[in-house]
């Protein structure tokens, strides 16, 4: 079987119910892991994602690659690349569904029993890292996700706007600990914790999915892992790029607000984390998408649940522990300056997912207020 694109809708229901119909699918029997990407043009970074991918050794594995809108010259460069081979699912969205939707459609077009997300512009550092991301799930039974260490490509150092964890756990960027979320960048996701745990909320459509499944995983009963030793090496690409002073701030704040809420935080309690969005906003030029983001983020729908004193727990002992005082947080949280923004740098950024989401932007370390 070769390497087809096919067109779903530009919608994530739609798109998911089209999902039988696509050509070039996974292997019938047994495999033991699916390599995620999603492509928004950046046809060069691409096709070499792609090759990164299939050159991994010592695993069975399927590619899937889901086109979110590339203009069409981008897409015939991606299909050519993988014309005939039999390994890849090349399969097209029709449109921009977001990250979340995008992954959880990608997700659907196999079955491995590990699903391994790979960033458009990233690469793994070495032909031995699928590999041994499955043996690490393999070998903790109880540890739903690992987050790989993401390093700048050019260089091999640490992608310090894509480390997704707390400043303080920096320097144990080599090695190994417990976490609250992962890198959307790189990381693995043993499948029968994604589907325990319902994949992605699709409404989020970019910006916190990762925290927010972590979530739901961690009270399920699972663990997150970060590993150092698992590495993917990072590009800064700059097309198709989304400010801070624009959407990006917007989502932000829209989806942080709105998980909190899941997890029956109400009005009263929101108000500190609130109250800082709109200072950092006020700060940088964006009060009014500030605003409009808590007002969104009041209006999606949300059943809420109380969090279970086992996820306040790891989350207190994993992520909130390494984070400092209270004024420590408000000095490294509130009074910054949003990456790329009014008085921001243009440095490298954000601990989500490249070439899956609106047109996306990398600008230096996302901010992590209220965690």
């Amino acid at each position: 079987m070769g390497a087809a694109v096919i067109d779903t809708t530009a919608t994530a229901e739609a798109a998911t119910a089209a999902a039988s119909t696509v050509a070039g699918g996974p292997p019938a029997g047994n495999y033991d892991a699916d390599v995620l990407i999603l492509a928004l043009d950046r046809a060069d970074e691409t096709v070499a994602a792609i090759a990164s991918a299939l050159a991994q050794e010592g695993v069975s594995r399927h590619v899937v690659v889901l086109d979110q809108g590339s203009r069409p010259a981008a897409l015939a460069q991606i299909a050519a690349a993988v014309a005939g081979r039999d390994d890849v699912t090349l399969a097209s969205a029709g449109g921009n569904l977001g990250v979340a939707a995008g992954r959880n459609l990608a997700a659907s077009l196999g079955h491995g029993r590990v699903l391994v997300a790979l960033d458009n512009d990233a690469e793994f550092a070495d032909p031995t890292t699928l590999a041994r991301a499955v043996a690490a799930l393999d070998a903790a039974p109880d540890v739903a996700a690992i987050g790989f260490r993401i390093v700048l490509h050019a260089s091999g150092a640490d992608d310090l706007s894509s480390w997704g964890y707390p400043p303080a756990l920096l320097a144990r960027a080599a090695g190994t600990f417990d976490a609250a979320t992962f890198v959307g960048a790189g990381h693995a996701i043993r499948r029968a914790a994604w589907d325990a745990a319902g994949g992605y909320d699709a409404s989020l459509f970019f910006c916190w999915e990762e925290l927010d499944f972590c979530l739901r995983a961690v009270a399920a009963g699972w663990r997150v892992r970060y590993r150092g030793d698992l590495v993917v090496r990072h590009k800064v690409s700059a097309e198709r790029r989304v400010g801070w002073s624009g959407d990006r701030w917007y989502y932000f704040v829209r989806n942080r607000i709105y998980i909190a809420r899941k997890w029956n935080a109400g009005w009263l309690a929101l108000t500190p984390r609130i109250a800082a969005y709109v200072a950092k906003g006020l700060c940088n030029g964006v009060l009014w998408p500030t605003l409009r983001a808590v007002a969104a983020a009041g209006r999606m729908p949300v059943a809420p649940q109380p969090m279970p004193t086992m996820l306040r727990a790891y989350l207190a002992w994993h992520d909130t522990a390494h984070r400092g005082g209270g004024w420590m947080r408000v000095r490294r949280e509130v009074l910054t300056r949003l990456p790329g923004g009014r008085g921001g740098g243009e440095t490298e950024r954000d601990n989500r997912d490249a070439g899956s989401g609106p047109a996306r932007e990398r600008t230096g370390p996302a901010p992590t207020v209220g965690r």
